[in-house]
Parts: structure tokens; sequence; C-alpha cells
């Protein structure tokens, strides 16, 4: 087997990987002046809404894994909005709709992020809000290199803006025209909204209160307040052609917050490896760890055809799982035990053959039987063509007009961890609200609009999100903090990560840069919810026998520009105390800092 060797991070102070080398460097600043790994997570999360507005911004939504120093196991951060109290199936069936738009006003759930990062700053970090959203401030204030990708796909929907959203318009188009890749890019509006909320929130005493009292300025102060002004007039274009009104109001912000919970977690080997709930498609990963867990996956070449079919086929089984299964567990009866269970995994690990497969096979777990109908059918059904702004790829070989996501992993010197997954409110989701510099979240888009499966559209529920953060422990130890953007293709390619970390080198780095595979053959979670049956990407680094011998096994094989598949980023805390950290090359964004 082969691997790079391009060298990892190390330190002893703290390591901070993100999707962006200023918001990395933020994260390690925050460090730097004696703040903690929460502190920086937060500082890094607020820099990347402003640095990288393309791929996520303030009033979107946030998952979290962390492990406080000292404690054994970690927890799930839950930052991901419900849908409003006016989003019925009902009133998205009278609106002409079979499909939640994957972009526009109904598209939209209750903005999670930013509660999020201020539960996390109120209770595990050491700084005061002012220190850590002043460099979001300033970067929204003075201007930032706008990135290719984000000037590009600004430009790519500058006609929509100009002719449906002009708010957007307003905010994207300065002088009216696109900014030019690498052009220093302002948002005065965000950072107007950024400074009013810090002197409301600094009219009080004392660092918690401050915090409380800038989550009460967003969810029930002026920012709650423009976003219910504006949803009640605004009639604008969406992903499915039409010009809608949204649901969303300042009232179903005012009774939201974010939470905290366990997460779900397997066992692999000494490792264990822990995930969000099924209001997630975390445990897709850990119900693939089940599966390969006796397929001799540890000995195969990691960079090898057999390697890459066992592991494709074992996450189309897993996949198959969380579209008949998934959804928020406060609604729905989810047999999480039975399908994360070992006899389970027994019990379908046969289906994984010889040749690839071109079904959908979900599992049977009694009672759910009308769940996995209802799955079968969605996916035999006919796919629309996406509208503007629809979706969320990931990579430069699909399209740039539309959103992704961004990440982040942090450790500090105490063994503080945090592995966060931030997304959604980019710019092509909807139009900025007017006066706050910031567009709405399009997260809706993961709900069915059929009663009765447990991802089915229901007020107060959580989508059933592709953002999964991922922590893994080593003999009971928390070591490794690791994500990506991506879309449906991040649990695939961690999962391709944490194999060939545990399997074939302790080299970060080298484990990141090697060849990355995933599948398209699942139902898409975002609109039109497509699936490819059998389609397999793969970089060209795997070589032309590998890629010959996946076509000889029946996979529909797609071969990617050279690195261009994954953004992978992860750093771990070693026996000894070095930390460790390392971040893709692919796309010339992600960074990695230690010190």
């Amino acid at each position: 087997m082969t691997f790079t060797t391009r060298p990892q991070i190390t330190g002893t102070f703290g390591v901070v990987t993100s999707t962006h080398w200023i918001a990395s460097a933020v994260g390690m600043s925050m460090l730097e002046r004696g703040g903690n790994a929460f502190d920086a997570a937060v500082a890094t999360a607020l820099t990347l809404q402003v640095v990288e507005p393309h791929l996520n911004g303030p009033l979107g939504d946030m998952p979290a894994i962390f492990r406080k120093a000292g404690e054994d196991r970690p927890t799930v951060l839950c930052a991901q909005g419900t849908a409003p109290a006016g989003a019925t199936i009902a009133h998205y069936r009278a609106e002409g709709l079979d499909m939640v738009p994957g972009s526009g006003m109904l598209a939209t759930v209750i903005p999670g992020a930013f509660d999020g990062w201020m539960l996390m700053l109120r209770d595990h970090g050491t700084l005061g809000l002012r220190e850590v959203l002043e460099p979001a401030i300033h970067y929204a204030r003075h201007g930032h290199p706008i990135l290719a990708n984000a000037a590009n796909g600004i430009a790519s929907l500058a006609d929509l803006f100009r002719e449906e959203w002009p708010t957007s318009a307003a905010v994207w188009l300065p002088g009216g025209q696109a900014p030019k890749p690498g052009s220093l890019f302002r948002n005065p509006d965000l950072a107007d909204t950024w400074d009013r909320v810090l002197a409301e929130a600094e009219t009080v005493s004392g660092r918690e209160a401050r915090i409380d009292r800038a989550r009460d300025v967003f969810y029930r102060g002026f920012v709650a307040e423009a976003i219910d002004a504006w949803v009640r007039e605004a009639c604008v274009m969406d992903a499915a052609g039409g010009r809608r009104k949204g649901v969303l109001t300042g009232q179903d912000m005012a009774g939201w917050s974010a939470s905290y919970e366990a997460p779900l977690s397997v066992d692999y080997g000494d490792w264990e490896v822990f995930k969000t709930g099924p209001w997630g498609q975390g445990p897709s990963l850990l119900q693939a760890l089940r599966l390969l867990d006796g397929t001799g996956v540890g000995e195969m070449d990691p960079n090898g055809a057999e390697f890459v079919h066992t592991v494709t086929e074992a996450i189309k089984l897993a996949f198959a799982d969380r579209e008949a299964y998934y959804g928020d567990p406060a609604f729905n009866d989810i047999p999480m035990e039975a399908l994360l269970s070992r006899d389970y995994a027994d019990a379908r690990r046969g289906l994984i053959g010889a040749t690839a497969s071109r079904e959908q096979r979900p599992g049977t777990v009694p009672g759910c039987e009308p769940w996995v109908q209802a799955m079968l059918d969605r996916a035999a059904a006919k796919v629309e063509e996406a509208g503007a702004g629809a979706g969320e790829p990931t990579m430069a070989h699909l399209t740039d007009r539309r959103g992704d996501t961004v990440h982040l992993d942090v450790i500090d010197a105490a063994g503080n961890m945090v592995s966060a997954t931030p997304s959604g409110g980019w710019l092509q989701s909807s139009p900025v609200v007017p006066g706050l510099g910031m567009p709405l979240n399009s997260r809706a888009q993961m709900f069915w609009l059929e009663e009765g499966r447990p991802s089915s559209l229901k007020p107060g529920a959580r989508p059933r999100t592709t953002l999964t953060p991922s922590i893994a422990s080593l003999k009971g130890e928390p070591r490794l903090a690791f994500g990506t953007p991506g879309g449906d293709q991040q649990d695939q390619w961690q999962l391709i990560l944490f194999l060939r970390r545990v399997h074939a080198t302790a080299n970060l780095q080298a484990a990141i840069d090697a060849p990355l595979f995933h599948s398209f053959h699942v139902q898409g979670s975002f609109y039109p919810r497509a699936s490819r049956p059998g389609h397999l990407m793969v970089e060209p680094s795997f070589g032309e026998d590998v890629i010959a011998d996946l076509k000889r096994r029946g996979h529909d094989v797609e071969v990617a520009a050279p690195w261009t598949v994954g953004r992978l980023t992860a750093a771990e805390r070693g026996e000894d105390g070095l930390l460790r950290a390392a971040a893709t090359p692919r796309m010339m964004q992600a960074y990695a800092i230690g010190r």
C-alpha cells in the first residue's frame, strides 16, 4: 500500500482545522490569547460565516460533538432548527408542491447556528462575546479576499439576484457586478448587525449574561423582528419554479433554543465512534462500520479495488436504512438499537456481493414495514430537474450554482475537543433579509411531503440533516475529531478516512491525501432527491488497473478531475499529549494550524 508522506501539523499548545485559512488563523488566535477549544471553535465558526458565504451563514444550522477535558464520553450539541408552526404538509401541498423546494422561503427552518454557538460559548468557553465576535465583524466590515468559488457562484446567479432576489443583489453584487476572485469583499450590513447585537448585549454586566442577552437579541429582538417582517411580505422565486411566501415567524424563533444530548456510538476494535442521533445521517457511518466489521476490510489494500467495492456496498446498505428509518426521534420511535445491533449487521452483511448492487435495499425491522415501503415507492418515482439555488454539492466538478457546508475541528492542550459542521444560510439558498446581510437557510428540503414517514414534514420536527461531525475514542479515551462538508458524501468520506487511520496509517495527512471515492447510488437528501443506481465517483490517482477492476465489478465509474473529491479535516490527541492535525489539499481551501 502507498500513502502520501506530506507532513501533518503537530503541536502541544493546540490545533485548529477548518475549511478556510483565515478562520483557522482566527481560531488559533483565540487559543493564543488564553481561550480554550470552545472559544476557538466559536470564533472560527463566526468567521467562516463571513469568508465562506457560499457555504454557510448566520441563519443556518449546526451540529457539534464535543468532549470536555476529563470526561470519558463526548456530548452532542444540537443546533439544528425545527420546522416552523406553519410548515404543514397540507400547506405545502396547497402551494402546488409534492416536494419541498431546494431554495426560497418555504425551504426554511428556524435558524439554529447562532444559538448553538452561543450556548457552547456560555457553558464551556472562557472568553467574552466581544472577543469571539470581533474577527467576524472586522472581515465583514473591512473585507476579505473572496474565494474563486464564491465569486464564480455569485456571477452564475447574478441574473437571478437582479431579476428575482434584489435584496441579494444589494449585498452580493456591489456596484451592480459580481466580485472578481481574490478581490476584497465586504458585507457592511452583516457587520452592522453584529455590531448592534454586541452593543445590545453589552448593556448588561457579566460574561454569561451578555451571551444570553445576545441570544435574546437574535431570537426575540431586532434580528427576529426583521426576519418576521421580511417573511410576511416576501414572495420570491424558488427552486421549484414558483414565487411563494414563507411560513417562518418571529414567534417560531422565540420559542426555540439549541440543546445538548447524548451521542450514538458503536465499537470497532479498540475504537469507539460517536455520532449524532437519527435526526442526522451520522448513524449511517456507525451502521456501515458494523457491516464492515466481519468483511476483512482491515486486511485489504486501502487503495485497492476490493476495499473500494466493499466499502461502497456497505455504504449503500447503510444509506438505504437512512432513507427508510431516520428522522427526528422526538416524533418517531426510531429503532436505532436494532439498526446498530450486531445481529442486524450480521443478517445484512451477506448482501455485500461480488458485484455492484443497483437496488435500494433497506432492511426490515418488525413494525416498521410501512416506512420501508414508502421509501421504496419514493425511490421509484420520477425526479424533477433542480431549479435556482437547489441542492448542496461539494466539489468543483459539480456545479457552482449551489451551496455547501464548512467543517472545523479544534483540540486544545487540556484535551478539550470540538468537531462541528455548520451549514445552511448560504447565499444561494434564499434572498438576503433586508438590513441584516444574511439569507435564510434551506434545510427544510430534507423533509418529505408524504404522511407517515419518519422524515415527513411536521411543525416542530428537526429535518434529517446531512450534517455529521465525528469524534472517536481509542481504548476509552477520546482521541480523534474529524469531519467534512459534502452533503450525502460526508459520512462516505469520513468512513474512508477512519478505516485508513485505523488499519493503514497513523499519519492523518496521509490518510486524507490518499485517493477518495463516493457513490450517488443513494437517494439524495437535497432537492430534487435524485439517485444514480450503481454510480461510483473515484479520483484518477487510484490508477487505471483499479478503475478497470471496479468497472468489471459492475460499478458505473465516473472518474473525477485530479484532487477534487472530499474536503476532510481531522485533529488527534495522542497518548503522549502531542496534538496532530491535517486538512485536505483539495480545492486549496482547508487548513490545519498548530503550535
